[in-house]
Formats: structure tokens, sequence, C-alpha cells
């Protein structure tokens, strides 16, 4: 590549950096902001043109884009006096400034899959910003944004005809078990795993969406996207509340069955809230509503944790509708008793996870 064209690109990634618009506006540098632009600058001479290219590619697009693995050989480098990881370096350079550690970090699934393409993956490591999230759930968990009372649900009867609103590539088909791929007699079994409800307020937008492959993009607009698209789902008279919330949707968030449970990352530049019975409080008649704010993944859903949770749960905490296998995320809008909408049945635009889980 030209030098002129690789310094062209440098350029391109320090506009992108988190809190460019503050030094920009004349605000003095800190020894740990020249530290920090002082080991990006020795990360970017040691990656190899194309993958200088792919980095520019996703922190322009902000994830939004297909982008591949940024690929950095394995090892620390220098911060100063410390010693950190690659990944951690450009974390905090174009997304979270008060990064800490790279066990704070989660690779993505997508991250998973590029990097069993490659030949060299035991000697490189991705360091593309968003190709990672961060952390929140039981294990490093923050304040809950709420606790309320049992909900009386009452929702319009689910739809079970097997219709989907698709964009992009089609599902294809994953097993309902952790079954390798390639055997052709679990292949004959294959079916979704979960369903994916979209509502707005009290009432259901759509028909289910059934989930196949892995992991699936939930999202009002996104680049190249495929999964479940809320743009193309249309109702009459929406409200002023809805049509604002969905504006706010963008990238969404995508929900992945992985090895250790459900996971959920929120793409979107808004908070999103997560109700789910692993993450309550066992044997409880609250309800209790996580907060996770952009860029942030959560283990919405346990299996080894649910299971133990139908054979544990006290037979008088099941009185009203209770679905021990559903999950509900609230885009934007929160909801308990600190706030002004008690149910998540008052959120503007929600979605609610069924899994699909032999009774």
């Amino acid at each position: 590549m030209f030098r002129s064209k690789r310094s062209a690109l440098i350029r391109r990634l320090w506009k992108c950096r988190a809190g460019c618009d503050n030094t920009e506006d004349g605000e003095a540098e800190t020894e740990a902001d020249l530290e920090l632009k002082s080991t990006a600058s020795s990360i970017f001479k040691r990656l190899k043109d194309r993958q200088l290219e792919l980095l520019v590619q996703a922190v322009e697009s902000k994830g939004g884009a297909n982008s591949s693995c940024v690929l950095f050989p394995k090892g620390e480098v220098q911060l100063g006096r410390r010693t950190v990881y690659p990944q951690v370096v450009l974390c905090q350079l174009f997304r979270w400034p008060d990064l800490r550690h790279s066990f704070e970090l989660k690779s993505l699934t997508f991250c998973c899959e590029h990097c069993k393409t490659l030949d060299d993956g035991d000697s490189t490591i991705c360091c593309n910003p968003y190709h990672l999230s961060r952390l929140c759930g039981p294990e490093s968990p923050p304040p809950p944004y709420s606790q309320l009372p049992m909900e009386p649900y009452k929702f319009e009867e689910r739809n079970s005809t097997p219709e989907s609103t698709e964009t992009g590539a089609s599902n294809t088909a994953f097993p309902s078990n952790f079954a390798d791929l390639n055997d052709s007699h679990g292949a004959s079994k294959q079916t979704h795993w979960c369903n994916v409800a979209y509502w707005e307020l009290r009432s259901r937008v759509g028909r289910l969406y059934h989930v196949y492959q892995h992991s699936v993009n939930i999202f009002q607009e996104l680049p190249h996207g495929d999964g479940l698209c809320l743009g193309l789902l249309h109702r009459d008279c929406r409200n002023e509340s809805v049509e604002r919330t969905r504006s706010k949707i963008g990238y969404g968030v995508t929900v992945s069955r992985e090895a250790d449970g459900v996971w959920a990352y929120n793409r979107s530049n808004f908070a999103v809230f997560v109700n789910s019975p692993t993450l309550d409080v066992p044997n409880s008649r609250t309800l209790t509503v996580w907060k996770v704010s952009p860029g942030y993944s959560i283990r919405i859903f346990d299996y080894e944790k649910s299971d133990m949770l139908r054979r544990t749960r006290d037979p008088e905490l099941s009185e009203g509708p209770y679905d021990p296998n559903s999950v509900r995320i609230s885009f934007v809008k929160g909801w308990g008793p600190c706030y002004s909408r008690q149910f998540v049945t008052s959120c503007p635009c929600w979605i609610e996870i069924i899994f699909n889980i032999p009774r």
C-alpha cells in the first residue's frame, strides 16, 4: 500500500476515536490520553495493510457493517509502564475510554465464526473493537434497574403460524441441542430453538419469527442486516410514543445461543431493558429488570439454571400466567415501580423471546 493511502487510513481512524469531539473543542490531552495514543499508533504500525482497512471499515460503521476480524499477533503491548492487550487498547480508543481489563470483554459469536476459518488463529488474536462487547450480567452485575411485583399479563394469544419477516440471508437449520452439524442422523431433527414476538404496548405486531440459526439480529435498520427487521412490520395508527421509540431502535440487539446459554448484545445507541426468569431471584414474587447499556452483553437465559428452577420452584408462586421459558426485552424504555411504566405492556416497543424447550 502506498504510504499516502496508509496515512489517510490512520487519519480516518483518529477521527473515529471516542471523545474525539472533546479534544477538537480545545480540551488538553491528559498524560493517559497521550500514552493511549502512542500505544495505538504502535499497534497501527504493526497491522498489515488489509487489517488496517478492515479496522477503518469497522469503526466508521460503528459495528453496522459485517466486518471481518482484525488480526494482530498474540501477546501484550506496552502502555506507559503497564503491559496491556491490543484489543483492550483499541476498545478504549474507539468505544469505552473507561475500560480497564480484558476480562470485562466478551467476544461476539460472529467473531468466533471468522476466526474458525483462519489458518493462523493460534498465533493471532482479533482486535476488532466491534467484535467485542462489555459484560453485563450476574457475574459482574450493575444494580438492577428495578424490581417489580409479578405482573398480571394480559397479552393477545400467541400466533404459532410459522412465518418470518426476513431480510438478506435466509435462516438455516440449527439443532435443538448442541449436536454436531455434520451429523446426518441429527440433521433430520433440526428445528427452531426460539420464537421472537414483537409488541407495541399491549398489541403484537406481525407473526412469530422462528429462529433456526444460532444467532439472530433484531433491528429497525441495519446496513446489510439479516434477521428480524422491525422496520418491515407495518401497523396502522401508531401513536407518537411508539414512533419515537422505533426511530431509536437502530441496530437493535443480537440474540445468540451459545454453549453457556443465550446472550443478548445491545447494538443500538440506547439502553435496552431485560427481564428473564433466570435473572430473577429464585422463588421470589418479584421480577427484576436489568438495564443493558449500548455495547454491553448480558446472558439472558441459562438452560441449566432454568431446568433447576423448574424442579425447585415453589408451587405457591405458580398462580397466574408464568412462562419459565420466556424473556422480555424493551427498547429504550424501562419499566418498574420507580418508573411511570409499571408493566412491560406499557413500553412502546418490546420483544418477547420464547425458547423452544421440550416440556
